[in-house]
């Protein structure tokens, strides 16, 4: 596990040059994200080279973590877990949905990633705190990050070793060039930025010359061994199935067709969730509107997130795909839709007063802040009917937007959420839902809600169905 006192103190450059490194010495590497991350998660990915999964102790119960970090870490040499914000920093008094708590959870030995910046000897006090704050959270040792030289080094590491009975096991100076863009309040999407191998390269030498990669690789071995059989009777016991496809009825169908808007412009996609609609019986078709004019024939369409803002105006140009979008779904097309989607099925994006026309399904405007204007956790009930959730369900989610409802002219009972935590659209409300079209700011994770990708597959079977008659 890959921790720090805070947010920006270097966790995802170190743990991408730690996997690119080992990766690069024929190691197999299984990356994870502590939290809702969807940005982080894709830099570390590519990393690997294979799929990086997000283990939140808010969207997801102890056996669903569990066993979904055991299923993706079979027969890998290492499992590097990325985690978020500082290492106790939680959401209450006893720091729920912290890096912490995962770490005790899996039994991960903890690298502290530390800045150092203008600091020295109180590093190994601040350190000394936090072994002390949790004994049950094993740090196994420390990589120092932006050390000015080899003096600030030698006093860092003498101090950490002396009085915190730890190992200094890397050094990393300040870096003269940023290898990695930032953005908002991380770094840039991976589909945004053309030279990411050249990143992740960088990355990789960085691990290479300045961390002791045998000797963190040595740290984690001994462990006590994960008992898989008792745990997977753990998820047994829970109630909570990863085989989706035996929740749908039976039904004389092909298999649907549920197209998945996956580009630049919407990128955030839990894996799990298209995994979801696979096992639940879904081909899944990648359609983008930045490079087709044309929508195949499906049976329904998931949009996750993004930032449609930084595509604004090739979106608003593309208006055979907005136009084919707006008749499907008038037409009755299951649509499932998450913040970027939801502003793209509404009516427009105004940037810097500047206008562009968006699909227009739903009678929303949407304009721009430099801050968040949802970001954190959510939980919502449902209160209004809607095709794919209960009525009185209970959601656990997650929000973050730099965009706001400028125009809404809707009915209340389009509004299906109420919000018991988090922003939502407006009014303490979430998910406006049309026809068979539910788009919501919330993002689900269907580990965490397990009825999800059966319902999606259930109406676009209906919808298959519909249109062969």
């Amino acid at each position: 596990m890959i921790a720090a006192l805070r947010g920006g103190s270097g966790k995802t450059i170190l743990s991408i040059g730690l996997i690119a490194a080992w990766k690069k010495g024929n190691k197999s590497i299984a990356p994870f994200k502590k939290g809702p991350d969807y940005i982080d998660t894709g830099w570390l990915a590519l990393a690997a080279n294979r799929p990086c999964y997000n283990l939140d102790t808010f969207l997801l119960e102890t056996p669903q973590i569990l066993q979904s970090f055991l299923t993706h870490t079979h027969k890998d040499d290492v499992a590097v877990i990325e985690g978020n914000r500082g290492l106790y920093d939680g959401i209450d008094l006893a720091g729920s949905t912290s890096t912490a708590e995962l770490g005790k959870l899996l039994k991960t030995p903890v690298l502290l990633c530390v800045d150092c910046t203008k600091i020295t000897r109180t590093m190994a006090a601040v350190i000394s705190g936090l072994i002390q704050f949790d004994p049950e959270v094993v740090i196994k040792g420390v990589v120092l990050n932006r050390v000015a030289g080899a003096r600030h080094e030698r006093i860092l590491r003498d101090n950490i070793e002396h009085y915190c009975g730890i190992p200094v096991l890397g050094a990393i100076p300040k870096l003269k060039i940023q290898i990695f863009p930032e953005r908002h309040m991380g770094l840039v999407p991976t589909p945004e930025h053309d030279w990411a191998g050249e990143s992740i390269a960088a990355a990789a030498r960085i691990a290479s010359e300045h961390i002791d990669l045998d000797a963190i690789f040595d740290c984690i071995q001994g462990l006590p061994p994960l008992v898989a059989k008792d745990r997977e009777q753990k998820v047994e016991d829970s109630g909570q199935k990863t085989d989706f496809s035996s929740q749908i009825a039976s039904v004389e169908a092909e298999r649907p067709k549920i197209g998945i808007i996956k580009d630049s412009a919407f990128q955030f996609y839990y894996p799990e969730n298209i995994d979801a609609l696979e096992a639940a019986g879904a081909e899944i078709l990648f359609i983008s509107p930045l490079t087709q004019n044309q929508i195949p024939a499906l049976d329904a369409l998931y949009i996750g997130g993004g930032f449609p803002e930084t595509h604004a105006q090739q979106l608003a140009e593309n208006k055979n795909f907005r136009k084919a979008l707006k008749a499907m779904a008038e037409d009755g097309l299951p649509i499932y839709a998450e913040c970027g989607g939801l502003m793209y099925l509404g009516q427009e994006l105004v940037l810097e007063e500047k206008s562009y026309p968006m699909v227009g399904v739903l009678p929303l405007t949407f304009d721009f802040y430099p801050r968040p204007q949802g970001h954190g956790y959510t939980v919502v009930t449902v209160e209004n009917d809607n095709p794919y959730y209960e009525i009185g369900a209970e959601i656990r989610g997650h929000e973050f937007h730099y965009s706001r409802v400028l125009k809404w002219s809707g009915a209340e009972k389009d509004l299906v959420f109420r919000m018991q935590r988090g922003v939502g659209i407006t009014r303490d409300k979430d998910g406006i839902c049309y026809k068979n079209v539910l788009a919501t700011y919330t993002h689900i994770h269907a580990l965490g809600i397990p009825h999800w990708a059966p319902a999606l597959v259930r109406n676009a079977i209906a919808y298959q169905q519909k249109k062969a008659q």
